[in-house]
């Protein structure tokens, strides 16, 4: 398996059932326990009520339907259930006639079905809320740990499979909650009040009924066996197929233009391919498993006719007796037939349970300390101490960096791409951790500070601008009370942003559309510029944020940076070296060490590494030392 393969495939499933995971999502259903346990009590109370109707029917055969002159069969309990009846209406000195007692039995059979609806109705609807209520809390949950997560773990994850954590994976835990355990629990009652009432109608009747068990447990358990794996290579097969969509949907632009179009195609065929054989082979297990439960159910209906028609022949049974079994054994046979089902939701659940607490139980490698850092003024002093780092054991992108920015100072980064840059920028606003040295901000250490005062005194404008959707304004604002009206207007000023917003049809109310579609990236590290200065942050990182803009709104930024760098600590990094003269200093890296710091003409004035970058970027103009 490739690399690339290996990164996009769903992870394995474990056992069906795990005591230990089991336990663990019990526990939400503890908020919310008066609704579970209301839904059992209707559960236990339907079941008993579908318990009502064959033996209705059987009294109203026994008693009321009977031919004439007829004697009621020598000892089976029905006909000790009948004459109890009929001497109780005797008590009362209510008697029927058969047309009046056929039809009491049929309004008891119909009260019963309708009470039965209700009842299943109540319990639905009680056990639907408690499903969506405790997915609501467990897609808050994981969301929440998102959010707290280092972006390590983001860089190691595919989006398919983490939005597949929040939808489809809850989604599977809800069906267990709602439907699984419900309808198991239920199945459970109603067999045992099945089983209760068959010993009692005629224990013989019952063994018969029952002697199919065997092979409906055997074809079950082999049904089992291979539906597990099938369900496992669908499982896998679908998660192919959603991170290759993620991925080629999202750069479609680069598929279109470099001509890929029937590659893409046809390796989403093949992909698509192995999903259909893959349920083709499931199909097949289910093909043979419903055919085969009916045909076995069908027997043990046909054993009931056989016996249960001797017996009625030879006296000991009643007609009605016969007819109740008839229809307490299709009960009792449908619920063991839907065992595939149960047994799919349970499988789910629990691969879907062990997903989601995988992210749950992700530790939080990156967060405040017990006693954050939290000042109430941030100067905007900046230090690198012998700092080291690699994203990948054994690739070490910064070797030895130290360096220190004073408040309201710029110092511009520049050097080769993969030279670790934008690192320098990640190790700041803490998104890593450092491996050896110390990244400081006023002289303390980052990871002493409360990340939420860290971040919020920093503004970050990067090249590959990210915009929500929703509108101009909210993409300034990022729903921040103290971010006012006036502010972001002053904002979209001060960086040239304004007009161009101005000229759109809604203004600050136009809507942005999914990650920015129809903005130029011009346009939309405007409004990334605005929104780090509407926040009017103590130290501003610019990461090749005016790559992408023409020449002539560079100047126009250049000018509104002029004015607003000025008592702002000032990270830029570049590679167009014309965006950075004006600098305080300039840090060269190299290779992922400091090899140069000084200013533009000094830089110059050495010949190295700046020297070279900027002949090769101005070869064909005088360079003045």
């Amino acid at each position: 398996m490739s690399d690339a393969t290996a990164f996009h495939e769903e992870e394995v499933i474990g056992k069906v059932y795990d005591a230990r995971l089991f336990r663990r999502l019990i526990r939400y259903v503890k908020p919310y326990r008066a609704r579970a346990l209301g839904a059992v009590a209707l559960i236990v109370l339907s079941s008993l009520l579908q318990l009502v109707g064959p033996l209705a029917t059987a009294i109203a055969l026994d008693l009321y339907m009977r031919p004439a002159g007829e004697a009621p069969a020598r000892q089976h309990s029905i006909s000790v259930a009948a004459r109890w009846f009929q001497a109780e209406l005797a008590n009362r000195g209510v008697a029927l006639t058969a047309v009046q007692g056929v039809a009491a039995m049929a309004l008891v059979y119909l009260g019963a079905l309708l009470l039965t609806f209700v009842v299943l109705y109540l319990q639905s609807y009680l056990m639907q809320m408690m499903g969506q209520l405790i997915m609501y809390d467990l897609r808050r949950e994981v969301f929440g740990r998102f959010q707290r997560l280092p972006v390590a773990y983001f860089d190691k994850n595919p989006i398919g499979r983490l939005v597949t954590r929040v939808t489809s994976d809850v989604d599977a835990l809800n069906e267990l909650f709602t439907a699984g355990l419900v309808s198991i629990f239920g199945d459970v009652v109603l067999l045992a009040g099945i089983v209760g009432v068959l010993f009692w109608l005629n224990w013989k009747l019952a063994l018969v009924t029952f002697a199919i068990l065997p092979l409906l447990l055997a074809l079950t358990v082999w049904f089992k066996v291979r539906a597990r794996q099938s369900y496992r290579e669908v499982r896998v097969k679908i998660a192919r197929i959603n991170a290759f969509l993620q991925e080629h949907i999202t750069g479609m632009p680069v598929v279109q233009l470099f001509g890929r179009e029937r590659r893409a195609f046809d390796d989403f065929a093949e992909v698509n391919l192995e999903h259909r054989d893959a349920n083709v082979r499931a199909i097949f297990y289910y093909a043979v498993y419903y055919p085969a439960v009916e045909a076995i159910t069908a027997l043990g209906i046909g054993l009931i006719v056989w016996y249960g028609g001797l017996s009625v022949l030879a006296g000991a049974l009643s007609i009605g007796a016969l007819i109740a079994f008839l229809q307490y054994a299709q009960r009792f046979y449908q619920p063991l037939a839907d065992l595939s089902d149960k047994y799919n939701i349970l499988q789910a659940a629990m691969a879907a349970s062990e997903r989601t607490f995988r992210v749950l139980d992700t530790p939080v490698e990156i967060e405040a300390p017990a006693e954050p850092y939290a000042p109430e003024r941030v100067r905007g002093a900046i230090s690198f101490e012998g700092v080291s780092f690699a994203y990948k054991a054994g690739e070490p992108v910064l070797h030895d960096v130290g360096f220190s920015v004073e408040p309201g100072e710029t110092l511009a980064i520049v050097g080769h791409t993969g030279a670790g840059k934008s690192t320098l920028a990640n190790l700041l606003l803490r998104f890593y951790d450092v491996a050896e040295g110390r990244v400081s901000v006023d002289g303390v250490d980052v990871r002493r500070w409360d990340l939420r005062v860290l971040r919020q005194s920093i503004g970050l404008v990067l090249q590959d601008v990210f915009l929500f959707s929703g509108t101009v304004e909210r993409n300034i604002r990022l729903d921040e009370e103290r971010v006012d009206a006036e502010r972001i207007r002053w904002a979209s000023r001060e960086v040239q942003a304004l007009p161009f917003i101005e000229r759109l049809p809604g203004g600050f109310e136009s809507v942005v559309r999914e990650r920015g579609a129809g903005f130029s990236v011009g346009q939309k590290q405007l409004i990334a510029f605005a929104r780090a200065l509407a926040f009017d942050p103590k130290i501003l990182i610019l990461d090749e944020a005016t790559s992408s803009i023409d020449t002539e709104t560079e100047q126009l930024i250049q000018q509104a940076l002029d004015r607003l760098l000025v008592g702002r600590t000032s990270l830029v990094i570049a590679h167009r070296l014309s965006t950075i003269q004006k600098a305080d200093r300039i840090l060269v890296l190299h290779k992922g060490r400091v090899r140069e710091l000084g200013s533009h003409q000094e830089l110059l004035a050495r010949r190295g590494i700046y020297y070279r970058l900027y002949q090769l970027q101005f070869k064909d103009q005088e360079v003045a030392v």
